[in-house]
């Protein structure tokens, strides 16, 4: 008798295993079945001068390919920061919306390039009193000719052509380099405003009426058609939900959190509940064992 429910418990125990095995693979394809677990709302954050948007955008993609991810909170806190770099995110969220709803939730700030990037979620969520705006385009060039003068330093440069060496530190900017940079910066404003526009669907002409530098508080910006509606983070968290369709407190996920580590956290307790069950039956017979019982209840 102990042998015949050792048996089916071994039995058991491997079938359990089988069936995790193959789920694990196809949670690991994404290709879970649709009955197994529920939606989820994804949550990228961008802190901090935009420089590097490498890790954004991988977590924006893998998101969007994500079949348990319904709706994406992108949470920003930004001053903004390159150009290029701000227009990567940009259209990787223009991507990402038409598979799924994005809604921006902006912090303590969100101006500039950190508004440029959250202009084409499905929809933004500001606090009243977050720091948003500042539209335009900034460069800064030092001038330290008159400190390399004092110390005694000169720099030799060799160029081709005039305007190579603009922005050089030893002089200031001739008035042909200025006018250059200047021409460069209002391109540059020209596709910021354009794309703003087009983003939260507002007249491109309304749009430049404010677009001259100033800051906005969440609750003006909010007037002027660059926020959707006021609230805080949570706020943004039950809209995405909403949007993708999930009923109830939704399941947050972050990027690099382990892919498919619930799967795996239940198969250890799984396995944990079967050593048990297992231990149960072979005491049945009498054995004397050097044991180790991982999960057993303790005394």
């Amino acid at each position: 008798m102990p042998k015949r429910n050792l048996a089916a418990a071994i039995g058991i125990s491997l079938l359990i295993v089988a069936l995790f095995a193959v789920v694990v693979a196809l949670v690991g394809r994404g290709k879970a079945p649709t009955w197994w677990g529920t939606k989820k709302v994804g949550v990228v954050e961008l802190s901090g001068t935009i420089e590097d948007p490498t890790e954004v955008l991988e977590a924006l993609r893998d998101f969007g390919h994500d079949p348990k991810i319904a709706a994406v909170v992108f949470r920003v806190n930004s001053p903004g920061g390159g150009v290029a770099a701000s227009q990567e995110i940009y259209r990787e969220i223009l991507r990402l919306k038409k598979k799924k709803p994005v809604v921006a939730s902006l912090g303590e700030v969100a101006a500039s390039g950190g508004l440029y990037v959250a202009s084409p979620c499905t929809k933004i969520v500001a606090n009243p009193g977050t720091i948003t705006g500042s539209i335009g385009v900034i460069t800064t060039l030092p001038d330290l000719s008159q400190l390399l003068q004092k110390i005694g330093i000169r720099l030799q440069v060799i160029k081709t052509g005039r305007l190579k060496a603009t922005g050089q530190i030893d002089r200031p900017l001739t008035p042909e380099e200025r006018a250059m940079l200047q021409r460069l910066s209002r391109e540059i404003y020209d596709q910021f405003v354009r794309d703003l526009a087009r983003a939260r669907r507002i007249p491109e002409a309304r749009v430049r009426a404010f677009a001259d530098g100033r800051v906005f508080s969440g609750a003006q910006a909010k007037e002027l058609g660059l926020v959707d509606r006021l609230g805080n983070y949570y706020d943004a968290v039950n809209l995405a939900a909403r949007l993708g369709g999930i009923e109830g407190r939704p399941e947050l996920v972050y990027p690099g959190e382990e892919e498919g580590g619930w799967l795996r956290r239940l198969l250890e307790e799984g396995a944990q509940a079967l050593a048990r069950a297992l231990a149960a039956q072979l005491a049945q017979a009498p054995r004397l064992q050097y044991l180790y019982r991982p999960g057993a209840a303790r005394p």
